[in-house]
């Protein structure tokens, strides 16, 4: 089977002889310019969306995917009922009560702002991931008590800043206090520390304590409400959609926060960051397509004979056009195939081998965390091909508009 004219024209053209090996190293760089900007994207876009998982998985292994409030108070009661309720919504894969409060607390003389949660030792694991942040202890040891006091578990640079161990007497201290006759006093309150977590995010590891759900209602003296009702979803990205679906079901008296609402000026921030490297790392392959354009200009003043006999057997401008466009687009497509396998390849290397090592003790992971989105690799694709074949537009009009005539006059 016979290529077309205009291929078949095209790619021998991609064969310099010598006069025009000049010409052929031209379009390698071409190529190579091609292959390099793609690859870049690929790999960069790849370490941002791999640190944007690493940092998502952060968050939500301390944060829920979904939580129920009340809109009128601060406390939720009936809140059984109402899990039992969520817990029927399609899509739900956990709920558990939650207590957010804050507090002081003191320890050898340091006295430190913590945010302090109440949880439920027997669901909360299936929400959030403390029980896999866990360095020291468990979250079933919240509920007993050690010499008549109960037990807390605070993150690890809490404990590093306030020099805490497992066993350690700690004093929580609550602001809002006792009702006494001569006025509010501040409630304190002994604990005993017994376990510390690592979720990797320095606001959680510095600021958060927990501490059984019960306890915590005493603390506070919330009675038998809750804050809230901690959801987890089988889809994180139907957070709002489902939102939506328990508002309406539960009524005007209680609303959600999904967790693109607690986090968005992060993700945004992120979002935007990658939008802009993305922009940045494309100028790679437009000076690429400098070389293309440059490589045709040439190779149509080279062929302007050629051009000239083709017109005068009966070629069409169209077809001339095509010509030159074929030979770009090859460029094109063959930089592009390289670039986006070589891209790939990278990737993998960066995620499966240490060979950018980063301080664990800083980044909490020791190497360049990577993934790789199908989407992102065919829009890379995709931009590169269409800069490429807008760089052959110009050449390719110039030769389709040559003239035989002008073309012959000095042959």
């Amino acid at each position: 089977m016979s290529l077309p004219f205009e291929i078949s024209i095209g790619l021998r053209y991609l064969k310099a002889k010598r006069k025009q090996a000049f010409i052929s190293v031209i379009s390698g760089f071409g190529v190579l310019g091609v292959m390099l900007g793609v690859m870049t994207l690929i790999i960069v876009l790849g370490v941002m969306n791999g640190f944007e998982r690493d940092l998502k998985d952060k968050i939500l292994g301390t944060v829920s995917h979904l939580v129920v409030l009340n809109h009128s108070s601060r406390t939720l009661t009936g809140w059984p009922e109402l899990m039992s309720r969520i817990r029927a919504f399609d899509g739900i894969k956990a709920v558990t009560p939650y207590i957010y409060g804050q507090a002081m607390l003191s320890s050898r003389g340091r006295v430190r702002g913590v945010i302090v949660r109440g949880i439920d030792g027997d669901s909360a694991g299936g929400v959030i991931s403390l029980p896999n942040y866990l360095q020291s202890g468990s979250i079933d040891q919240l509920a007993t008590t050690s010499d008549g006091m109960h037990g807390i578990i605070v993150g690890k640079e809490l404990a590093m800043a306030n020099s805490l161990r497992d066993g350690d007497l700690v004093q929580l201290i609550s602001p809002q206090g006792k009702r006494t006759p001569i006025g509010a006093v501040p409630k304190v309150q002994n604990f005993r520390v017994t376990g510390i977590f690592k979720s990797g995010m320095y606001e959680f590891d510095a600021n958060l304590v927990y501490m059984d759900l019960k306890e915590a209602q005493k603390f506070f003296e919330m009675g038998d409400g809750v804050t809230g009702i901690e959801v987890a979803l089988n889809d994180i990205y139907a957070a709002p959609k489902i939102g939506n679906r328990i508002e309406v079901s539960l009524g005007h008296s209680y609303w959600t926060r999904t967790w693109k609402d607690m986090y968005r000026n992060l993700f945004s921030a992120l979002k935007l960051e990658k939008i802009a490297m993305f922009i940045i790392l494309t100028f790679i392959v437009l000076v690429a397509a400098f070389n293309i354009i440059i490589s045709l200009i040439m190779l149509v003043m080279e062929k302007s004979r050629d051009i000239a006999i083709l017109k005068a057997l009966g070629a069409t401008s169209d077809r001339i056009m095509r010509i030159f466009i074929v030979q770009g687009m090859v460029v094109g497509v063959v930089g592009t195939l390289l670039g986006a396998v070589g891209g790939i390849a990278g990737s993998a290397l960066l995620a499966n081998y240490p060979v950018i090592e980063l301080p664990e003790e800083i980044y909490t992971i020791s190497r360049l965390p990577v993934a790789i989105h199908v989407g992102d690799v065919l829009i890379i694709c995709g931009v590169a091909l269409t800069i490429c074949f807008l760089a052959t537009l110009y050449p390719s009009l110039r030769a389709a508009r040559m003239a035989p005539v002008e073309a012959l006059r000095y042959e």
